[in-house]
């Protein structure tokens, strides 16, 4: 099943909003003294703040709907070089998807591919910031970071992804990779220049091809939309937990354990097993009907 497969034709999804549980977690790992990676889980709300009123209510309002973002960024550089962009390439996806976001909580939005324009434009802008910040300090020049982001609202998922984390979907008991690695071996790969099995041990693998920041600007943001569906889940991850354990051990794992808290720390707990050669950041997120929810509450 590939993206395309997922991938809403229509442009927009006209299912029910799901309920949605998540949980994310990042380990510094066995061997790396600090830990570069970042990531976000948030939750959206349409909101108003009142100041005064006549009328006795609460001071704050918060519509029905909700969006949630998912975020994992894996920094490079050396020193505190890759944590930084790391943490300016986060800030400035939060900060776009708070005050620029068009289409923020629309429903049934009919130009769903302007969601990927959008969100191609947020990773040009982080792009740019990290690049800045770099050519003010020179002990942070050609720092860069991966950027893998999943933006849900009523069940259409918007992707947007640089460089080699990774975002899955779960459905079915099957396991899909949704992005591309954007990096030399992966590259070789989908030439038919090397084997899979080359590309484990290959002295190139950790070159990567299309990074925010690095030592030019410019950027290509890759952008997939899928419509969700009850009981998907939604996993990114960066390469400290796909270097050390495979997608069939990925899968096993997001089936034996419904818990988006649980299958997070125990992906993490086998890399660290395994050998924990590179910081470990997972983000699980379950999508569930109202219905289910329900039934499962009242034990039906």
């Amino acid at each position: 099943m590939s993206p395309q497969d997922m991938s809403s034709s229509q442009g927009h999804s006209t299912s029910p909003a799901l309920l949605v549980r998540s949980f994310g977690v990042t380990d510094p790992g066995r061997k790396r003294p600090t830990n570069e990676d970042q990531f976000l889980v948030a939750e959206l709300t349409k909101a108003m703040q009142i100041s005064q009123t006549s009328l006795s209510q609460p001071s704050s309002l918060l519509g029905e709907q909700k969006g949630h973002l998912f975020l994992v960024a894996d920094g490079m550089g050396g020193h505190s070089a890759g944590e930084e962009a790391s943490r300016l390439a986060v800030e400035s996806i939060e900060a776009f998807t708070v005050n620029a976001l068009k289409w923020f909580l629309q429903r049934n939005d009919p130009s769903a591919g302007s969601a990927a324009a959008e969100f191609t434009e947020a990773i040009e802008e982080a792009d740019r910031a990290v690049i800045k910040e770099a050519e003010n300090s020179p002990d942070l020049q050609g720092m860069g970071t991966t950027l893998t982001v999943g933006y849900v609202v009523n069940a259409q998922l918007f992707v947007a992804h640089v460089g080699d984390s990774r975002a899955y979907l779960h459905r079915d008991g099957s396991l899909s990779q949704l992005t591309r690695d954007h990096s030399y071996v992966a590259d070789l790969l989908r030439a038919g220049a090397i084997r899979p099995e080359e590309a484990y041990r290959h002295p190139l693998r950790h070159v990567i091809t299309n990074v925010i920041g690095g030592t030019a600007a410019g950027v290509r943001a890759e952008s997939h939309t899928i419509d969700l569906r009850p009981g998907d889940r939604l996993l990114l991850c960066s390469d400290g937990l796909t270097d050390m354990i495979s997608a069939e051990e990925i899968a096993a794992g997001l089936a034996a354990e419904t818990n988006p808290e649980i299958a997070c720390r125990r992906l993490v707990d086998l890399a660290n097993e395994r050998g924990g050669h590179d910081n470990i950041t997972v983000i699980v997120a379950q999508f569930e009907s109202a219905e289910a929810v329900e039934a499962t509450a009242s034990g039906q």
